[in-house]
């Protein structure tokens, strides 16, 4: 026998759910029910693909027994098994299941842990709720030796040989004071009915029937054995849409997405003709803590003629629609479909664009209730600006999911609606990017905007950055950046024209002074209430932009960017007057710097801007 330590990771988990989750301790049967379906999937794909697999038994069942006296629940499989090494790997260790990334996120708050925990998914360590102590005996299919596996959940387990006839795992907890109730039948009982009543594989209860016959003296205790199935096994998405309640969908949700929370929708569909698949789709209602982790593990399973073929094939639905879990179940495909094959499939590729179609359809029809739909942008909203630098095809129904924080409206503002709010001189979409929205909503580049009435997009999303460009237009309507020198050009009046050649002498003296630092130095129609602005040329990157690309690793040549000024403002009339080159030196460098701030762009020597500012002070006191 070998006794071995826990991960320390596995340890933070164990305590977590042993001291945090008591109020949905009964998620375990779910969890450990799953577990044992995923099992037999397994074994069932290999012994209709796998040569060396065919002349395997398959009797595929779960079998849940439980002793009162004893204090003991079990459940057992005949799925593929576990050898030492399995154990070890699957129990006792953390393999690629994102959860060091998901013990990072713990605060320490048991009420909000508990509730992260729920969005992760518990799995085989719930069974440590109610449990003193748990025994694993599993044997894997195709070799001869079965293994034990054992531990109380505080730091150890042991490994040791064991017996078992046939291939599978059996799963056996010694409960504890806070188990005891489930070493009942109709507590079972239900529990299968609620969580896993669609798994679609039986489920028996074996259970000790109690009756009394006789009268009196003469009445006697009669104890029988029994056996009852408990599931109907039916493979939910296999059903007709009229025979299942809103109930049934929510209950399978919780089994196969390993979650405690009822899903935001579902979309079912069966297509018959010349394909026929069946796809049960759900969005959850909140996002995965380790959605934009790179080992994100979507949550759709592949199946074909019911017969299990991968829950781990990024090809089933494109990258930004990561977040939908459910099951995809073909007719047409060869159950023996390799991954390479996948990834190349007409068929596979025919229902991925009908799945995306029939998903962004539902997310419009969402969309119709604001409160819902800004729910669900919130989890999610991210994602679809991926798809739409991803997604080519769907561009124009993406187009209509989006949202942006704007100037013109409170919350999320779409595209539609700021299209029907357009001034009637007004031919772009107008936005800003930037890292903060508070420093947007007072960023001087959006005086003009302001004046004019005109609404004016907050993209504080560094994505926002990368996709925009990418997009262009909306409707025949181009997007254009205020952040860029030609955004006002369109608005300029032929009075701006006139001040900008008034301003040619102070812009000129300005460039001298500021010299390779800035790419120019123009007159600027944007600006009403600042004295200048910085922009960048058409076709340079942003100063958001440009950190970005730094911090993935892609330095380029340094950017040069535009000042412009406004030639009407107080203190740019007084510069034009100022004739000591030193003043005028140190004033247009604070303007710039300034300029930089605002931009949320370093200065490269603070020293020297702390002593022109505090020389200005002490001028000005």
């Amino acid at each position: 026998m070998a006794t071995r330590k826990f991960e320390t990771e596995v340890n933070q988990l164990l305590h977590l759910i042993i001291h945090s989750l008591y109020s949905h301790k009964e998620i375990f049967v779910r969890e450990l029910v799953s577990n044992a379906s995923d099992a037999l999937d397994k074994l069932k794909y290999l012994t209709l693909t796998d040569e060396a697999c065919k002349s395997l038994p398959f009797d595929p069942r779960i079998d849940i027994s439980f002793d009162a006296d004893k204090k003991t629940l079990s459940i057992a499989d005949t799925g593929i098994g576990m050898n030492e090494a399995d154990l070890v790997e699957q129990l006792g260790t953390i393999a690629k299941s994102g959860t060091r990334n998901f013990v990072a996120q713990l605060t320490g708050d048991a009420k909000k842990d508990s509730n992260l925990i729920g969005q992760f998914g518990v799995g085989f360590y719930s069974c440590f709720m109610v449990a003193d102590r748990v025994d694993v005996i599993s044997r894997k299919a195709g070799e001869d030796k079965a293994w034990q596996w054992s531990s109380d959940g505080k730091g150890e387990y042991e490994i040791s040989e064991a017996r078992r006839d046939t291939a599978g795992t059996t799963v056996t907890l010694h409960l504890n004071e806070n188990g005891q109730e489930y070493a009942n039948h109709w507590q079972i009982e239900s529990i299968i009915k609620k969580y896993s009543n669609h798994i679609p594989f039986s489920i028996y209860l074996h259970y000790e029937d109690i009756r009394y016959e006789g009268k009196d003296k003469d009445r006697k205790e009669i104890k029988e054995q029994k056996i009852d199935k408990v599931n109907e096994a039916s493979a939910l998405w296999k059903c007709a849409k009229k025979d299942l309640k809103d109930e049934d969908y929510k209950d399978f949700y919780k089994t196969t997405g390993h979650d405690t929370e009822d899903p935001l929708l579902w979309v079912h569909t069966q297509a018959e003709g010349t394909m026929e698949y069946t796809t049960l789709f759900y969005v959850p209602k909140k996002a995965p803590f380790n959605l934009y982790y790179s080992d994100f593990k979507p949550g759709l399973k592949l199946y074909v003629k019911r017969v299990f073929i991968t829950d781990d094939d990024k090809e089933l639905l494109p990258h930004y629609l990561r977040f939908v879990r459910g099951v995809i179940d073909s007719e047409d495909l060869p159950l023996n479909v390799s991954r390479e094959i996948l990834q190349q499939n007409r068929v596979l590729a025919k229902i991925k664009s009908s799945s995306v179609k029939k998903l962004l359809d539902e997310f419009k029809t969402l969309s119709e209730d604001k409160e819902k739909y800004d729910a669900f942008y919130k989890e999610f909203g991210r994602l679809l600006k991926e798809g739409l630098y991803q997604d080519y095809e769907n561009r124009e129904a993406l187009l209509e999911l989006v949202r942006f924080k704007s100037t013109g409206a409170e919350g999320f503002a779409g595209l539609a609606q700021y299209k029907e709010r357009m001034q009637p001189e007004q031919k772009a979409i107008y936005y800003i990017t930037g890292e903060h929205e508070e420093t947007l909503r007072h960023s001087p580049l959006l005086e003009m905007y302001q004046k004019k009435n005109i609404e004016v997009l907050i993209m504080d999303d560094p994505l926002d950055e990368l996709v925009m460009p990418s997009v262009g237009r909306y409707k025949d309507i181009e997007f254009k950046s205020i952040n860029r020198s030609d955004a006002a050009e369109e608005l300029k009046t032929e009075q701006d024209k006139q001040e900008e050649k008034q301003a040619e002498p102070v812009i000129k003296r300005m460039k001298d002074v500021l010299g390779d630092e800035v790419k120019e130095v123009k007159a600027s129609a944007r600006l009403s209430d600042s004295p200048c602005c910085l922009v960048v040329d058409e076709k340079d990157p942003t100063v958001q932009m440009q950190g970005l690309l730094k911090a993935m690793g892609q330095d380029g040549p340094e950017i040069k960017p535009i000042l412009e000024i406004n030639p009407t403002h107080e203190i740019i009339k007084k510069l034009e007057s100022v004739q000591d080159d030193s003043l005028f030196a140190d004033a247009t460098r604070l303007l710039f710097e300034q300029a930089l701030l605002i931009e949320g762009a370093p200065i490269k020597k603070p020293v020297d801007f702390v002593k022109r500012l505090n020389s200005m002070l002490g001028r000005a006191l």
